[in-house]
C-alpha cells in the first residue's frame, strides 16, 4: 500500500540528546527512534564538516523512506568563501550526501551577518550554478534584508525566480522572556534577533522556532505559525518546521504541542507522538 506523502515536515535540530531517550543510545542508533516519531531533521552537523560516506550509509539504513534530511551547506561555502570560488567544496558536499537521494529535504544556506544586500548578485551567480533538482532554502541575518524596501523586494524576487525558500528563524519569544540560566544566556548570545517577515518564496516554506525554557511562554507565538502552516498546505506547499529551546531538552514537547494543536484544527492531518520520556511533561496540554 502506498503511503500518502506528508502534508508537512516537522522535526528538531538533532536526533540525539542525552536527556531524550530512556535507554542509552548512540548518536547513530538514536536516529532509528527519532525517525519513528519525526519525519525530518535539521542537518546542522554538515555546517561544521562533512559526514563520512559510512555515516551517510548508516543514516540511509536507519531512516524510513518518508524521512527528510535538511542539511545545512558547509560553512566553508557560506562563511569562509561567501559563495565565491566554491565549486570544489560544493561538489564534495553534494556528492557526499547524494546516496540519500529522495530523503534529501531542503538544503539550506545559513549566511552570516556579514552577508549583506551588496552580495545579492553573488547569490544569484551561486544559485544559477546549482543543480535544479534540489529543494533549497536560505537564512539571512543582515539587517539590510529586513527593511521592507526595494532591496528586500529584489531579494525576495530573486528567491522566487529560483524557487528558493526564504527561511524564517523566529527568536521573538526567546528575547521577549530572557532568563539568567546558562543555556538561555548562551542562546541569547548566539541566536539572531531579527524581524519576522513571513513570505513563501518557494514550495517548501521553512520555519525555525525557538521557545524559552518555559514552553508556555512560547505558546502565544505558535498559534500564528499553526494558522500559516495550514494556509501553506492549502496552497499546495509543503512546509518544514523545526523546533528549538535553549538546551533542546524539551524541544520534543514543543513540537508535539504544535503538531497536536494543528491536528485539532485539521483532523485530516496526523499528529506526531513521542517516545517514552522519563522527564515530567511540561504543562502545555
Amino acid at each position: 500500500m502506498n503511503q500518502e506523502p506528508p502534508k508537512y515536515f516537522i522535526g528538531l535540530t538533532q536526533w540525539h540528546h542525552p536527556d531524550w531517550y530512556a535507554e542509552r543510545a548512540t548518536t547513530t542508533s538514536a536516529l532509528s527512534t527519532y525517525a519513528r516519531h519525526f519525519n525530518s531533521v535539521e542537518g546542522n552537523s554538515s555546517f561544521y564538516g562533512l559526514p563520512s560516506a559510512t555515516t551517510i550509509d548508516e543514516w540511509q539504513t536507519r531512516s524510513p523512506s518518508h524521512f527528510r534530511f535538511c542539511f545545512k551547506f558547509p560553512n566553508t561555502i557560506t562563511h569562509q568563501l561567501k559563495l565565491r570560488h566554491c565549486d570544489r567544496p560544493l561538489a564534495e558536499f553534494l556528492k557526499r550526501i547524494s546516496p540519500l537521494e529522495h530523503k534529501l529535504g531542503v538544503l539550506w544556506l545559513q549566511m552570516g551577518a556579514s552577508f549583506s544586500p551588496s552580495d545579492i548578485l553573488q547569490l544569484e551567480r551561486f544559485l544559477a550554478h546549482l543543480p535544479t533538482d534540489y529543494a533549497l532554502g536560505i537564512e539571512v541575518r543582515h539587517p539590510g534584508f529586513f527593511l521592507k524596501d526595494d532591496t528586500e523586494k529584489q531579494f525576495n524576487r530573486l528567491l522566487m525566480e529560483y524557487g528558493v525558500n526564504r527561511i524564517t528563524f523566529d527568536t521573538r519569544p526567546l528575547f521577549k522572556h530572557p532568563t539568567s540560566d546558562d543555556a538561555t544566556q548562551e542562546a541569547l548570545n548566539v541566536k539572531p534577533r531579527m524581524p519576522v517577515h513571513v513570505i513563501a518564496t518557494g514550495q517548501q516554506p521553512f520555519v525555525r522556532f525557538i521557545s524559552p525554557l518555559d514552553l508556555t511562554l512560547g505558546q502565544a507565538y505558535l498559534q500564528p505559525w499553526i494558522n500559516k502552516t495550514l494556509q501553506w498546505i492549502d496552497e499546495g506547499r509543503t512546509p518544514y518546521l523545526f523546533f528549538h529551546t535553549p538546551d533542546n531538552r524539551e524541544a520534543p514537547e514543543l513540537a508535539l504541542y504544535f503538531s497536536q494543536t494543528l491536528h485539532q484544527l485539521r483532523p485530516d492531518i496526523a499528529a506526531i507522538s513521542l517516545w517514552d520520556r522519563d522527564i515530567p511533561q511540561p504543562e502545555l496540554f
